[in-house]
């Protein structure tokens, strides 16, 4: 189309666009307005054939690049290109053929080649007898926002991957430990082996256990999905289970009610270790001279957790004994370092009740 055609459809377009104001001759002040806005807008004809453009304002022409009479009697779809969303370019394709509005984003061309995110808002313009005589679409180059959308996308990205990297070292590391810990637990049965003195020999298991206790955490934290994590639940019924296995008995019960309680891994250590004590202790007095019985342990979460290990066994030691034991001094050192909450007392069973709350 040359400019005299272009000047031409123009022309016959503007009495019913309403640019000249029939009583007056002048400029219709909602035409001008469309005219001076800086939001790109443009006006098709669907009752000419291929639905062309028969007004854009010059907010559309600095937009896209083009000269007024390149894009007067055109279809829109001049816009688009290679990089155009099919699916897209379907919906519009769509909402003109069932007269609905839309609102959708497309990639567009401009005149020389280069690319931009137009938010497109297409509606039909419906005479009162409902003819459909127009459609309005007002235009936004959002291309900044997608660009920032993409910046966001790599940084997330470039993220996850630090992440990934930092968890897989961390994993690698409990690995290490975990098989460092064999070594040393290894050593400790050896030399325990050539200690005559029975209560040495004892005190050397203790140690064996807690370094166990150890080694679980980190088998625990090696084969958890995230390093810094640690479900509390999942390590008591690994310690249990091995703890009750190793006294060969199978006269003593275990009742676990365990609900997921998550801390943070730096605190595993501490938490793993007393435990240990607790459920050690148990096994070593609560069952004396063969006694049969069963240790009870609850994991309760929610704005605190609550760890209850409870037996039916002989019952609590005196206090002053109960004090003088290593274990029961680390038990309370362990407590102090965690700012938890640590209770022993005689249990409804008749046997000993342990409490620990802490928080996750």
């Amino acid at each position: 189309m040359d400019n005299a055609d272009a000047s031409r459809l123009a022309e016959r377009t503007r009495a019913e666009f309403g640019e000249i104001d029939p009583l007056f001759g002048e400029i219709d002040p909602f035409s001008a307005i469309i005219r001076t806005t800086q939001l790109p807008m443009v006006v098709t004809d669907p009752r000419r054939h291929d639905n062309p453009i028969v007004f854009a304002n010059p907010a559309f022409l600095r937009m896209t690049g083009y000269e007024r009479f390149e894009v007067t009697g055109r279809n829109c779809r001049f816009l688009q290109g290679p990089g155009t969303c099919p699916k897209s370019i379907a919906r519009v394709r769509e909402a003109v053929r069932a007269e609905r509005s839309i609102e959708i984003d497309l990639l567009n061309y401009r005149k020389d080649g280069s690319t931009f995110y137009n938010a497109l808002h297409l509606n039909p313009v419906h005479a009162k007898s409902g003819t459909l005589q127009f459609y309005f679409a007002a235009q936004l180059d959002v291309t900044e926002r997608y660009r920032l959308i993409r910046e966001r996308e790599a940084a997330n990205e470039a993220l996850q991957e630090a992440l990934a990297v930092k968890t897989t070292l961390i994993h690698e590391i409990d690995h290490r430990v975990k098989n460092n810990l064999q070594m040393i637990a290894a050593m400790i049965v050896l030399q325990s082996q050539r200690i005559p003195d029975p209560s040495t020999r004892a005190s050397m298991l203790d140690t064996l256990q807690r370094v166990e206790a150890l080694g679980t955490v980190h088998r625990r934290l090696h084969q958890s999905e995230s390093a810094s994590r640690f479900d509390i639940a999942d390590f008591v019924r690994d310690l249990v289970a091995d703890l009750v296995g190793a006294t060969g008995r199978s006269d003593i019960r275990v009742e676990l009610d365990l609900a997921s309680a998550v801390i943070h891994a730096d605190k595993s250590v501490a938490v793993a270790l007393l435990l240990n004590e607790i459920v050690t202790n148990i096994l070593k007095h609560a069952f004396t001279e063969g006694r049969p019985g069963t240790i009870a342990v609850q994991v309760a979460a929610g704005s605190e957790i609550r760890i209850v290990v409870e037996d039916d066994g002989i019952g609590m030691p005196e206090a002053a004994e109960a004090r003088s034991t290593f274990g029961q001094s680390l038990m309370g050192t362990l407590a102090r370092q965690l700012g938890a909450r640590l209770t022993v007392a005689s249990a409804p069973r008749k046997g000993t009740r342990v409490e620990l709350i802490l928080s996750g």
